[in-house]
C-alpha cells in the first residue's frame, strides 16, 4: 500500500512517518499528568508537528500494565477539547487512542483522521462506530487486557501467532464492510509480551508485511528498553530511537514515539538507506 486516506488527509508511504504521543491522562507510564490542560496539550502537539510528526495520537485512558479504567464521560472530557483544537490548529493527521465506541464517534465528528484501538475493535459497537466513516483505523494485537497482560504471557510462536490474529481481525473487518485499504496493523510491543517475545517480534517484524497493510510500531520508552538498558523511563531516549530505527528497517512505516525530533533525524538516515524519498 502506497498511501492511506485519513479522512481529509492522505499519508503517502514514500517515507517513514512519526506519530507523536500526546497522553491527556494523569497516569500514563511516561508522560502522565504533563499535558492536563488543553493549552498545554496543544502546545505539545504544535511542537511535535514542528519537529516533524505527521500524526498526533491523543489518548485519554492509560493502557500501561495495571492501569485503572476510566468512565466514558471522563475519557470524552479529556480528549474531545484537545482533538478539536489540534485538528483546527495543527498540520497533521489527528489520531485518537481509544477502545471506546462513543469516543470514536465523537472524535470522528471532530475531524479525527485515524482511530488507534489497542483492543482491535473488539468491544461491542466499535466496528459500527468507524464503519461508515472515511477515516483510517489501527488494529493492534494484545494478549489479555491492560490489567492482566503481563502475567506470564505465552505463545507457540510469537510472530506466527500475532500474524494469525491480525489476519483474523482483517477478515472480520472485511466481513463488516471495512476495506483492508483503511487498515494499519500494530503488533503491540509490550502488550502481553515478555522481553524475549518483544525481541523476537522486532527481529522478525518483516514477517507481518505479507498481510498487506502498513505496519505501526510503538516501542518508545517501553519496559523492554528499560530491561535491556537497566534505565528508568526518562532515561530511555537512545534506546527508543534505536528501536524505532530497527522497526523502520524491518518495514514499519509509522513509528509511535514520545521523542519526535530525535526519531525524525534517525528515520531520515533509515529512509536514505532504504532508498525512500521525502514526499
Amino acid at each position: 500500500m502506497q498511501s492511506l486516506k485519513c479522512a481529509a488527509r492522505v499519508l503517502t508511504f514514500s517515507r517513514t512517518h512519526v506519530m507523536g504521543v500526546l497522553n491527556v491522562t494523569p497516569d500514563s507510564f511516561s508522560d502522565g499528568g504533563r499535558y492536563g490542560s488543553v493549552e498545554l496539550a496543544l502546545s505539545q502537539a504544535r511542537l511535535m508537528v514542528e519537529q516533524g510528526a505527521s500524526l498526533i495520537d491523543i489518548g485519554g485512558e492509560s493502557t500501561r500494565p495495571g492501569a485503572a479504567q476510566v468512565s466514558v464521560q471522563q475519557e470524552l472530557d479529556r480528549v474531545c477539547p484537545v482533538i478539536e483544537r489540534v485538528v483546527s490548529e495543527c498540520d497533521a493527521v489527528v489520531s485518537v487512542d481509544t477502545s471506546t465506541p462513543a469516543v470514536m464517534v465523537e472524535a470522528i465528528g471532530l475531524g479525527c483522521g485515524l482511530v488507534n484501538d489497542v483492543r482491535a475493535f473488539s468491544r461491542e459497537g466499535a466496528i459500527e462506530a468507524v464503519k461508515d466513516s472515511d477515516i483510517a483505523i489501527c488494529v493492534m494485537h494484545m494478549q489479555g487486557d491492560p490489567s492482566t497482560m503481563q502475567r506470564a504471557p505465552g505463545y507457540d510462536d510469537v510472530v506466527s501467532d500475532i500474524r494469525a490474529y491480525l489476519k483474523q481481525r482483517l477478515s472480520m473487518l472485511s466481513a463488516s464492510g471495512i476495506a483492508k485499504e483503511r487498515v494499519v496493523l500494530d503488533p503491540g510491543f509490550g502488550f502481553g509480551k515478555s522481553l524475549d517475545h518483544n525481541l523476537a517480534l522486532l527481529r522478525n517484524l518483516d514477517g507481518l508485511l505479507e498481510l498487506g497493510c502498513p505496519l505501526l510500531a510503538g516501542l518508545s520508552r517501553k519496559s523492554m528498553i528499560g530491561q535491556i538498558l537497566d534505565k528508568e523511563v526518562d532515561e530511555r531516549l537512545y534506546g527508543s530511537v534505536s528501536a524505532a530505527a530497527i522497526a523502520a528497517m524491518k518495514g514499519a512505516r509509522i513509528v509511535r514515539v514520545h521523542d519526535v525530533a530525535q526519531t525524525v533525524d534517525a528515520l531520515k538516515i533509515v529512509d536514505a538507506v532504504l532508498g525512500l524519498g521525502k514526499a
